[in-house]
């Protein structure tokens, strides 16, 4: 309570520090602030609204239909586990396997899980703990495949096909599990279902997080998971989720195993008019998800199974662990932003266009105003920065409060509205980098990386050179249009 109260304090104080006569000469840059704002918080109010009608009114008679017409069927579906384990502690292990172990045993029809790894150690200790498993596990099969250590794509492949061997049916779910994310015990009961809908062809489900040790990153997180579950309600309420995460989904067996599914999960890539052939190395869970919405299947969401990430700081320090994190998921995003929009709006749904548009759109307008205040600052009237900083504490502490009531939560911690911030002018930032630079990957755990090579090619050389000069022409032009705008104000 202190921290809020200091914290409404310093917003108020910054907010009387210039008199209104003194921000004349500001009066370019408020309107530059006063529409971007317009458009954000328009945009907010517009999501904010869906995952409340989707929460509250449409997911519950969805589920209940969905309950009514599996509750019809004679035959439980068989439930096949897909998890992936690689350069992950032990203690975690064995805690996520549990968890699958505990899933597939609550499985009415059976369960076939696949556990995929490189190390002979990982592969000991999943047998280990299946075989202690303290529950009846005869109607579970485990498989263990030890391959070799050429990255996620080719392991979920080969897992799938695996699967494909057992002929899975329409009505047979297949679950993509991290090997740092835990399972509920009751998923295949929660999340079977909603495939009675013939037209829905995958699922996700809630986040929450676990961090190994308690500050700002863990901050960070929550945060982040709980604006996940404002906008992929809103998406939800349209049937199309704007991602299937890896962390945990759910996909009906027969397109999971089909051969199409299983060439993009192993070998998908884009066209680039500049960058030409931009083969993807991470991003395996976008590949799924572009599948299925380019082939006509909706996804779905459900607010209340949760799935637990156990996660952990990728660098020491904050920021740089979070810009590592923001490059690969941002990278992921834009790399499949593309083509996704190609799609139009009359095949994927005019609100799932124009909110994968607005994943570019952001970029800028999300600069567009500190871009504003700093050139006011510099050029004409320096006062609009403690209003700028009390208007941007103010928007974002009742951004923070909508958000925490999502979570069923009465407050939130203060670090919040600051975290917020820098993930949107950082994630911003983060993003405007990457859109020019989409062959460049990297895998958080693995040294394995495109476009970083230390012996370049001449073309390579050129196409380095290419981006930084389109990034900077970006840039440029975006300052001067702000600039004109606040200075013809």
């Amino acid at each position: 309570m202190l921290g809020h109260l200091a914290y409404l304090t310093a917003m108020v104080l910054l907010a009387t520090t210039a008199p209104l006569h003194q921000l004349g000469e500001a009066r370019g840059a408020l309107l530059v602030l006063g529409v971007v704002g317009i458009w954000r918080y328009s945009w907010a109010f517009l999501n904010f609204s869906r995952a409340v009608a989707y929460l509250r009114v449409v997911y519950p008679k969805r589920r209940a239909k969905a309950e009514a017409a599996f509750a019809t069927r004679p035959v439980r579906p068989h439930a096949f586990f897909l998890s992936t384990s690689y350069k992950i502690e032990p203690a975690v292990t064995m805690r996520v396997y549990r968890s699958i172990f505990a899933a597939a045993a609550a499985s009415e029809g059976g369960a076939t899980i696949v556990a995929s790894v490189v190390d002979p150690a990982d592969a000991r200790l999943i047998r280990r703990t299946f075989s202690g498993m303290a529950r009846d596990m005869s109607t579970v099969k485990l498989r263990v495949d030890q391959i070799p250590g050429t990255g996620k794509r080719d392991a979920l492949a080969r897992s799938l096909e695996l699967i494909a061997r057992e002929c899975p049916t329409r009505h047979d779910v297949v679950t993509f599990v991290d090997g740092d994310s835990c399972v509920p015990e009751d998923l295949v009961a929660r999340c079977a279902p909603v495939f009675t809908d013939p037209r829905i062809g995958a699922l996700t489900t809630d986040e929450r997080a676990e961090i190994d040790r308690p500050g700002l990153f863990e901050d960070w997180f929550n945060l982040r998971f709980a604006q996940r579950q404002v906008m992929m309600c809103s998406m939800g309420l349209s049937a199309r989720v704007l991602t299937l995460t890896g962390r945990m989904s759910v996909f009906r067996a027969d397109l999971a195993t089909n051969p199409g599914f299983i060439a993009m999960v192993q070998s998908d890539s884009i066209q680039h008019w500049r960058l030409g052939h931009v083969k993807f190395l991470t991003g395996d869970d976008k590949s799924t998800w572009f599948w299925l919405l380019s082939n006509g299947y909706r996804t779905a969401y459900l607010p209340d199974v949760s799935s637990l990430s156990m996660e952990s700081q990728p660098r020491p320090g904050f920021v740089d662990s979070a810009v590592t994190l923001m490059t690969r998921w941002y990278g992921n995003m834009m790399r499949t932003n593309g083509r996704a929009l190609g799609l139009g709006p009359a095949r994927i749904g005019a609100f799932t266009w124009w909110s994968l548009l607005d994943q570019r759109v952001s970029i800028w307008t999300t600069l567009a105003g500190p871009t504003g205040v700093i050139l006011t600052a510099l050029l004409a009237e320096p006062m609009i920065l403690p209003v700028y900083a009390a208007w941007v504490m103010g928007t974002r502490y009742v951004y923070c409060t909508i958000v925490s009531g999502f979570r069923g939560r009465a407050g939130f911690p203060i670090s919040y509205p600051f975290l917020l911030y820098f993930g949107q002018i950082v994630g911003a930032l983060v993003k405007s980098f990457i859109i020019f630079r989409l062959d460049r990957q990297k895998w958080t755990r693995q040294s394995t990386a495109t476009g970083t090579a230390t012996a370049l090619t001449p073309g390579q050389r050129l196409r380095m050179a290419s981006s930084t000069y389109l990034h900077a022409l970006t840039v440029g032009w975006l300052v001067v249009c702000v600039l004109f705008l606040t200075k013809s104000a």
